[in-house]
């Protein structure tokens, strides 16, 4: 190669690479900016329907969807407790969401013994008991099943005993591709610094938090978010009652809110409805509003 040619083909080169880095800027700045955190649904906030039988656990993704939007749920054991080890009623259940286009985001898992039991045996029980529920998970394509945390003894007793159970059903479920999250679901687990305690000794990366906006009774809400998100691998907006204006009552959403984002959790923000003055739907409806509202103001999107 000349050196004239040589020249010539690197000045053809260079300015080929500025072009195509032009053409990457452009096509980011204007892809569509993320939203400050995506909205699902739990099947919680319909337990007296389901319990009703006015609808049946197989129609959940058709309510979330065409009612209300939602593309993303998250189920209850309790509503198909003998089915874990169905692998055709799972498999319509994963048919519906398909042809639906929702996610089945997690299982939430009570019922199945104390993974804190200072009794080891039954301690262990518990941890095997949840094995089915990570099977299903992983056939229904969730992400993590959520778990409680109770035990028994003193603060570092019970601590210690959970962590214990919480790490052995990690060690199942990694291999499964599946996180064990633990909520703020009564006893010390309502404590955002006993939780916080308990992920540092389970020291797993599949084990984690799903803080609840309404399940630290005695404990302040905000603080005790603001430990467990460092953990969070889910969110349960809990929500009980609205005002005429759409505002929550009972505690700050926004707050809450900026807490999660503010620990750069951008995934999904579970609507977990509990009240009683408005019926479940009305109250799924009235908490998804709040929940865009916020999104908008986050986003910057102006409101009509």
């Amino acid at each position: 190669m000349t050196d004239f040619s040589r020249r010539e083909f690197l000045i053809h080169a260079s300015s080929a690479a500025a072009a195509a880095a032009l053409t990457v800027r452009a096509a980011a700045a204007q892809a569509p900016k993320p939203p400050a955190f995506r909205i699902s649904l739990a099947q919680w906030s319909l337990h007296r329907e389901l319990r009703e039988k006015k609808i049946d656990h197989l129609d959940f993704a058709a309510v979330a969807r065409k009612e209300f939007g939602i593309e993303a749920i998250e189920y209850v054991n309790s509503f198909f407790k003998e089915r874990a080890k169905d692998a055709e009623y799972l498999g319509e259940m994963n048919r519906r969401a398909a042809d639906l286009g929702v996610y089945q985001h997690l299982i939430m898992c009570d019922g199945e013994g104390r993974l804190g039991d200072p009794d080891a045996a039954k301690r262990t029980e518990a941890v095997e008991n949840h094995y089915r529920w990570v099977e299903a998970a992983k056939r229904l394509g969730c992400a993590s099943i959520r778990v409680n945390a109770a035990s028994e003894g003193t603060f570092e007793e019970q601590m210690a005993l959970a962590a214990d159970g919480l790490r052995r059903l990690c060690e199942f479920a990694d291999p499964h591709g599946l996180d064990v999250i633990v909520e703020n679901h009564g006893g010390l687990s309502s404590r955002g610094d006993w939780l916080v305690g308990v992920m540092k000794r389970v020291e797993h990366r599949r084990c984690g938090t799903l803080p609840d906006f309404g399940n630290f009774y005695e404990y302040d809400r905000y603080q005790g978010v603001a430990e467990m998100m460092p953990y969070a691998k889910a969110v349960s907006a809990k929500s009980h009652d609205f005002d005429e204006t759409g505002e929550e009552t009972t505690k700050d959403y926004r707050r809450l809110m900026k807490i999660v984002t503010d620990a750069g959790y951008r995934s999904w923000v579970g609507i977990e409805y509990e009240g009683r003055r408005l019926p479940e739907r009305e109250g799924i409806a009235a908490t998804l509003r709040l929940l865009q509202r916020i999104r908008n103001e986050m986003d910057g999107v102006t409101q009509r």
